[in-house]
């Protein structure tokens, strides 16, 4: 039967075709066994003492050379013939498989099998079933004999079975290299003649081609039987049909050899069925067959050679261990693999092994780790695939100790091996190579998974993780924040207290213990000392105290396994309060009243129930004794209460060092925020995601400083979102959805079980909550999610109600919490007009009304929102239309602005007020100028009119007296100062003070002034649009009423386009003259009068003194030069002047910025007085070197400032003690690079600028400086033209700071070319007199290594070594020269001291022969 079900279907059908060939075969081999079959036997004895398989193997490697005594040559038969001779040999071995003996039949299959390339697939399946069909009943029968038959009967089968062995596994090599050949060039079918049919041939052909297509046979379908016939075959006992060991080995390799030629093809392991089969002939072979040694060979070369064997390999073994119990193999295998080497350059080799290694610690830890102690050695191994390999080992073997218990091994033990792999795995946290950092914390993130808490090694894992944030490699950091992220979801102090990590409550917990312990500990130890009757009892605890201590570690360990199991689901999601610690209860939404109330009786409730009470427990213990007498009873009651203290002593030390423990992990999270903040910048995608899921992790879990993440994670959405793919080939998520996805996580998703008017006041208050604190940048970067969230439509219509209730109510609110509300409104409206236009009238009354005029802040972001009204529609290019709305100037919107603008006020935030004030004007009215003269107007009246007034109190006076600058104040005030005034001036008379009029009153009338002027200019563009427009619809409409009389009036019609385009012309000239002339000169203009003034009062410090003024007049002066260029021309240099004499920082930050708006107006003025701008580099001031380095990066990006030397400045940045600084710095080189050859023009004199004269630098602030410079040469030609400059300014230096910058930069090139090689070479004239200066013969030495490391063809080594021998020559020769002039210096010293005492000698002796 079980030859039937192996047997295809085809066979059987061969069978009945060739019936009657069959019995003619019989009858002929019948007729010579008459007589008991002796004839047969003898023949077939012959066969077998001719037969040897291991020659036969050997033979059929050479096919071309391989002799067949009857071979047939197939390719020059014909189908039909081919076809009959293989029926013939499919007979005989159907009716006797003994008959592939026969010489004639077994040369058939031969025959086949070397001609298997010209064979059609239907005789190719006819060939692979007789030979196994006939093999199959060969080894059932032999398997029968075995057991039924005696020695010489089943030794008879020996021949066969070598034969049908030979026969399969040279068939199994015949498909492969068949399938190749088909793969490449189609399957071989060699039959075209049979198509050529007339006129229907074509169809016929076709049908044919169909036919022979579903007749084609599929190799890949045949594997599976085939292997399972090996297996089969393997459960013969050969050592009972083969007697010698040689002899059995070469049948058993000839029958595991096809297994091993299949699994060498990568597509046919991917198929489960043929993977199986080869395993289950590998280990039958290696249990029963003695192929262990064999095997092992060839597992070994599977892993060197082909890499896709790494796994299958892996699992072939642990197969033989769990199912064959064969574990040898798999321990002999790793112990060879521990012996192997791996050199640094060999790269295919270690990745297959380390991948059999992780992919067998996986599937086989318990085997790995009785080997481990081998394979550590491959820790400190030049191939760091290797080392990646033991580290996910190591991983491997802790989660199998550390989740299953081996009953043979003593914990202890087990824990000893689990401290050791840990401290392994952390140690690998330094390694050299990046790859294996990497793997070191992806294997640590996994083990947080693990239900057993290791509370120490989690501590060290935090502190590695946090050391690894400022690692070089970014995919370090990535892994290093995503295992914080892991520590933090599965830390293990969540059992007590819900799992939140305050770092202020923990500390306030932690005290609290610590006080109720000390309080404790003083109370036992009177109790102690009070009765000597209780020391046995006292005694017993005090061991069960002792030894709860020495088993402390136990403790720990222990208290993580049970936190794990009881309160580790519930920490998955921690509850989610609001982190908002604010002052009072006003800071509070009245909506969330309920809420909160509910929360604080929850955390009651939860304080209340982790109380210890031991109490009851201990007394029922302690009351076995009982007596009459009274002062018994006093002891018991005072032993009991020892007992109680005792245990709750030790129940309180545990509770201490858990909370230090907690304390401590939930500080290292706290210190790595800053940093981790820093990533958000990063360049890397993976990184930033990483980042931004850690803040979002922390915010949940309400870390103190999470709340300052989030906000630099604001940022994030001004990144562009362009899809990517991480290392391992993930695709990322952009960062802005992903930015957009945190926040509305965690501010703007419904909580479940809540109400849904609950749901809109908490997402309302949320939103509100984002406000709070925030600075400009924050507001922007938010008022873009807002937007972006408007349009997407995911703020519901209910929650923009419920801001607008907050705005407009009448109850006493918190300033920022109406703020708040008006500032979202604003920042939706945005996106959405609508929001706004339905509520004009409540804008007005509260934020422009009593309210507005309380709190001018208010009253700004009310304005803000007002200029909503009219759209957010932009310009296109070239187009003239306007489609911003906009009112008549009698609407009530004007007249609530000017009213809150001409408000009498005092305070700082007026500015800030006024500016937006007059933007909303410009914005939405027909006629902006008007209302803005009308203002001006009464300001100034305001300001200059004499007031009548009683004599003003002490407070008031210091409003309206001048203030002076103390001489060495550097604190900035800005224009929006708190008053006008403070005392007066010693020098400044109380009469001066009362003719100067209000110094604050004129600040305000100096900037409304300023401000209406430069948004005059935006409004002179509008209009000049609007004329155009209008002219081109009278054109249009001209042309339209003209266009019957075209062809008449061509010639007229083209003369009237030449006088349209003039008129359009006329139209800018005149715009152009209205803002350069009549703006601030014309006699009718209302500036023209403060031009003068603010040029006087800016040019006057001595006379003007308030600081407040000086700086609304310097800011306004600024905004001047902006509109007109003769302006500009006439006074510019008086803002420069100002610029390098003002002592107050905010003056000096406020014209920086204005020198870059000028730029834009007038580049030429600012570009012929660009070295002014770059002292601002230098200042002492943060914000003026910062605002200097911003407006120069604008400048000179945009091409408005010429570079002219004094790059180096610039290049000064990079090194600054301010992180800020040194990376606007960094970014400005960044994006100056890719300008064309911007850096290599400018680098000689940057490098001038560093290293020579007042501006030079120290050498170690030079070098790193020059080397990131340097890293923006690419260009090879640029490198070459930098070695031949460098090389000449050796000549004309001669101090040695400047020959080591230079030999330092030389340094710095790549010398990739030979080109550049032979340019220092050829430079030696320059500097070979240098050489002698250590550090330069050293930095010579560092281009030679570079050189030489160079893998170019072109590579001039012996060049180098002549160069390298020259230097060395000229270093001596130097030396020598250095050494001969000391020498003759000091000759020339010792001449000159001789002569001297000469001199002294002959002084003395004249002197006495005189006397």
């Amino acid at each position: 039967m079980e030859v039937k079900s192996f047997v295809p279907g085809t066979l059987r059908f061969w069978r009945s075709q060739s019936h009657t060939h069959a019995i003619a075969l019989n009858i002929a081999i019948n007729t010579q066994d008459i007589g008991g079959g002796k004839t047969a036997k003898t023949t077939t004895t012959t066969v077998m003492r001719d037969f040897d398989l291991q020659e036969e193997l050997q033979s059929i490697q050479d096919l071309e050379n391989y002799n067949i005594d009857n071979e047939h040559d197939l390719s020059s038969m014909d189908m039909r013939t081919v076809s009959a001779l293989l029926e013939e040999a499919v007979a005989a071995v159907a009716e006797s498989p003994d008959a592939i003996m026969e010489p004639h039949i077994f040369d058939i299959y031969r025959s086949f099998l070397k001609h298997a390339d010209v064979l059609p697939g239907g005789l190719i399946v006819k060939l692979v079933d007789a030979i196994s069909s006939g093999f199959a009943a060969e080894v059932d029968s032999t398997l029968h004999d075995v057991d039924h038959e005696d020695q010489q009967t089943y030794m008879a089968h020996k021949t066969p079975l070598e034969m049908y062995a030979f026969l399969l596994n040279w068939f199994v090599g015949a498909a492969e290299r068949a399938k190749a050949a088909g793969d490449e060039e189609g399957p071989p079918v060699a039959a075209p003649t049979r198509g050529r049919r007339g006129r229907g041939g074509k169809a016929g052909a076709g049908r044919t081609a169909a036919r022979k297509e579903k007749a084609e046979w599929s190799w890949v379908d045949q594997i599976p039987p085939v292997l399972n016939l090996l297996s089969r075959v393997l459960r013969l006992k050969t050592n009972k049909v083969w007697t010698t060991t040689g002899e059995r080995d070469t049948f058993i390799k000839c029958i595991t050899r096809p297994a091993y030629h299949i699994t060498e093809n990568e597509q046919y392991m991917k198929s489960q069925p043929i993977k199986l089969g080869a395993y289950k002939v590998i280990c039958l072979a290696v249990k029963h067959h003695g192929h262990a040694m064999a095997a092992q060979i060839s597992i070994m070369q599977s892993l060197q050679y082909y890499e896709h064997l790494s796994e299958p390999m892996a699992e072939c073994l642990t197969v033989l261990a769990k199912e064959f119990d064969h574990a040898q193999l798999g321990d002999e295998v790793l112990r060879e693999i521990a012996r192997k080497s791996f050199n640094a350059q060999d790269s295919k080799g270690p990745k297959a092994f380390s991948k059999f290694l992780v992919r067998y610690a996986e599937l086989s830890p318990r085997s790995v780790l009785k080997q481990i102690s081998l394979l550590l050695t491959h820790l400190d191994s030049e191939s760091y695939p290797m080392r990646i390999a033991i580290v996910e080992v190591l991983g491997s073997l802790i989660r199998e100790l550390a989740q299953s218990a081996d009953l043979t091994t003593d914990p202890q033990q087990t824990q000893k091996q689990l401290t050791g792999l840990y401290d392994l795995l952390l140690e690998r946290t330094l390694d050299l190579n990046s790859y294996v950092r990497n793997k070191v914390f992806q294997v640590l993130a996994r083990l947080c998974d693990l239900p057993v808490k290791f509370p120490k090694q989690r501590l060290e894992m935090t502190r590695k993780a946090v050391n690894a944030l400022e690692d070089k490699s970014s995919g370090v950091r990535k892994y290093a924040v995503a295992l914080l992220v892991r520590l933090t979801v599965t830390h293990p102090y969540g059992l007590m207290h819900g799992g939140l990590l305050g770092l202020s409550e923990w500390e306030k917990r932690y005290e609290e213990v610590v006080k109720e312990l000390q309080k404790v500990e003083g109370v036992a130890g009177k109790a102690v000392e009070t009765e000597e009757g209780q020391d046995e009892s006292e005694t017993e605890d005090e061991d069960g105290d002792k030894e709860d201590e020495e088993d402390d570690d136990d403790e720990e360990e222990g208290e993580g396994e049970s936190q794990d199991e009881e309160g580790g689901r519930r920490r998955a999601k921690p509850k989610k309060r609001s982190r908002k610690k604010q002052a009072s209860s006003d800071d509070e939404m009245d909506v969330d009243g309920e809420a909160d109330k509910d929360e604080d009786e929850d955390v009651e409730m939860e304080d209340g129930e982790n109380t210890p009470r031991p109490k009851k427990t201990k007394k029922k213990k302690t009351k076995s004794r009982k007596s009459q007498i009274d002062m018994a009873a006093l002891t018991n009651e005072q032993a009991a209460i020892a007992a109680l203290e005792s245990n709750q002593m030790l129940h309180l030390k545990l509770r201490k060092k858990y909370y230090a423990e907690g304390l401590n992990f939930i500080r290292q999270i706290e210190g790595a925020i800053e940093i981790i903040g820093q990533l958000l910048g990063s360049t890397s995608k993976a990184e930033v995601l990483e980042a931004m899921e850690f803040f979002r992790v922390i915010h949940e879990y309400q870390f103190d400083n999470a709340q300052e993440g989030l906000k630099k994670m604001l940022h994030l959405i001004w990144s562009k979102d362009n899809s990517s793919m991480s290392e391992d080939g993930k695709e990322l998520k952009g960062v802005r959805s992903r930015l957009l996805e945190c926040y509305r996580s965690l501010y703007f998703e419904a909580l479940p079980n809540m109400e849904p008017k609950q749901q809109v006041n908490r997402i309302a208050k949320n939103m509100i909550e984002l406000t709070y604190e925030a600075t400009l940048a924050e507001l922007t970067s938010l008022e873009e999610m807002m937007r972006y969230m408007m349009d997407d439509g995911q703020i519901h219509g209910d929650v923009i109600v419920k801001l607008w209730q907050v705005y407009s109510s009448d109850r006493p609110l918190p300033r920022s919490q109406r703020r708040g509300a008006i500032i979202i409104l604003g920042m939706l409206a945005l996106a959405r007009r609508s929001v706004v236009t339905d509520r004009v009238d409540t804008l007005l009354k509260i934020g422009l009304g009593p309210l507005g005029k309380a709190d001018l802040i208010l009253a700004k972001y009310t304005c803000v929102a007002l200029q909503r009204l009219n759209g957010s529609a932009k310009k296109i290019k070239g187009s003239l239309l306007d489609k911003n709305v906009r009112f008549e100037m009698e609407s009530p919107i004007f007249r609530k602005l000017q009213e809150a603008i001409e408000h009498p006020c005092r305070s700082r935030e007026w500015f800030g007020m006024a500016e937006q004030a007059i933007n909303t004007v410009y914005a939405l009215g027909e006629h902006p100028d008007e209302l803005s003269s009308a203002i001006i107007k009464n300001l100034t009246r305001r300001a200059f009119s004499p007031r009548q007034r009683p004599e003003p109190a002490a407070e008031q006076k210091n409003e309206d007296e001048m203030e002076d600058d103390a001489p060495e104040e550097r604190e900035g005030i800005t224009v929006s100062q708190a008053s006008g005034g403070g005392s007066a001036s010693g020098s400044v008379s109380s009469g001066k003070v009362k003719d100067a009029g209000e110094a604050f009153d004129l600040s305000q009338l100096l900037f409304v002034v300023g401000h209406v002027a430069i948004k005059q200019i935006v409004y002179l563009e509008l209009v000049e649009r609007e004329w155009k427009r209008q002219k081109h619809e009278k054109e249009a409409a001209d042309k339209l009423a003209a266009g019957k009389d075209n062809a008449a009036k061509a010639k007229d019609g083209d003369e009237l386009e030449q006088v349209a385009g003039n008129a359009e012309d006329e139209i800018g000239d005149r715009i152009a003259h209205v803002r350069e002339i009549e703006l601030l000169y014309g006699e009718d203009s209302l500036l023209n009068t403060f031009g003068p003034m603010l040029v006087n009062i800016c040019g006057s410090p001595h006379k003007f003194k308030n600081r407040t003024l000086r700086a609304a007049a310097t800011l306004s002066f600024s905004k001047f030069l902006c509109v007109s260029g003769k302006f500009c021309d006439e006074h510019h240099r008086l803002l420069f002047k100002i610029l390098e004499t003002s002592k107050d920082p905010n003056i000096r930050s406020n014209i920086v910025i204005a020198l870059g708006d000028v730029a834009v107006s007038f580049s030429s003025i600012v570009d012929e007085n660009s070295n002014e701008l770059y002292k601002g580099l230098s200042d002492g001031n943060l914000v003026v070197k910062k605002n200097t380095l911003m407006v120069l990066t604008h400048l000179i990006l945009n091409g408005m400032v010429k570079v002219k030397g004094q790059l180096g400045e610039m290049a000064k940045c990079l090194e600054d003690d301010e992180r800020r600084i040194a990376d606007l710095a960094k970014m400005f080189f960044k994006e100056l690079s890719t300008r064309d050859n911007a850096i290599y023009n400018n680098l000689p004199d940057v490098i001038s600028h560093l290293s020579v004269g007042e501006h030079a630098v120290d050498e170690e602030v030079f070098q790193s400086t020059m080397k990131y410079i340097f890293a923006f040469i690419e260009k090879e030609k640029q490198a070459e033209n930098i070695v031949e400059k460098l090389c000449q300014r050796f000549r004309l230096s001669e101090d040695p700071r400047q020959w080591r910058d230079i030999a330092f930069c030389l340094s710095l090139l790549p010398f990739k070319s030979d080109r550049s090689v032979k340019k220092l070479i050829e430079g030696l004239p320059f500097y070979r007199d240098k050489l002698h200066e250590e550090t330069v013969y050293s930095r010579f030495q560092d281009i030679l290594a570079k050189a030489r490391s160079n893998k170019s063809q072109n590579k001039p080594d012996s060049e180098l070594n002549e160069f390298e021998n020259i230097l060395e020559e000229h270093k001596r020769q130097g030396a020598e020269d250095q050494e001969f002039e000391k020498r003759v210096e000091g000759k020339k010293a010792a001449a000159k001291k001789r002569a001297t005492r000469r001199t002294a000698r002959k002084k003395v002796q004249v002197e006495e022969d005189s006397e």
